[in-house]
């Protein structure tokens, strides 16, 4: 995997779509400069989470854009994606990685110091410190890294890394700016009234940074 797919890197939710299709806010964002994509879904049924990613796929590969499914190996597998990302919680990585080999990305995110640690003594292609910053996007997660933690983790980290909460235009120099590789935004995107130019105005304000 190049690191550069993880220069901006969307992380889909249809909660913060506003009832807008999903296929479209996608397709705007990686004309708006998006690297990288997951699709995560948590509530559909496994039939309309394939039936998505497969829309997904032929606009993504056409733009060279990966494509990365949330915690669902079987998905990965029946859609073909370029690969999965998965949490503490999710499918132990040696397991995911015995299933879809090594020619397909797994991303790994980390919720401490400990975690990336660890990391370092798998084969993940990269790594998501998460969160960076508080958000409301996800209320489960663990106390966050902040701007020093991150520059601390992405120092120990032998992957590559993207910064994971409360990315947006206001962060994103900082974050970069720490050393991560990119940024996965949710809200900023997904929820914006013009995907296409919150995707560019990020866009432009990471390679700013690079």
């Amino acid at each position: 995997m190049n690191a550069g797919s993880l220069k901006l890197y969307l992380v889909t939710d249809r909660v913060l779509s506003r009832g807008r299709d999903i296929l479209w806010i996608v397709e705007e964002a990686v004309r708006g400069g998006v690297t990288m994509v997951q699709l995560r879904e948590k509530d559909c049924s496994t039939r309309d989470f394939i039936a998505l990613a497969s829309a997904l796929k032929p606009t993504l590969s056409k733009a060279g854009v990966p494509l990365i499914i949330n915690d669902r190996v079987d998905v990965a597998l029946a859609v073909d994606a370029d690969g999965v990302h998965i949490g503490q919680s999710d499918m132990p990585y040696p397991m995911a990685r015995r299933i879809l080999g090594y020619d397909r990305i797994i991303g790994l995110s980390v919720e401490n110091m400990e975690q990336v640690e660890y990391a370092n003594g798998l084969d993940v292609d990269y790594i998501g410190i998460s969160p960076v910053f508080s958000t409301p996007t996800k209320t489960d997660t663990a106390e966050p890294f902040g701007l020093a933690g991150l520059k601390k983790a992405v120092r120990l980290s032998k992957h590559p890394a993207v910064g994971i909460g409360g990315m947006n235009l206001d962060t994103v120099e900082g974050v970069i700016s720490a050393g991560a590789d990119g940024i996965a935004v949710v809200s900023a995107i997904m929820g914006a009234g013009s995907p296409y130019e919150a995707a560019e105005a990020l866009r432009h304000a990471i390679e700013k940074q690079i």
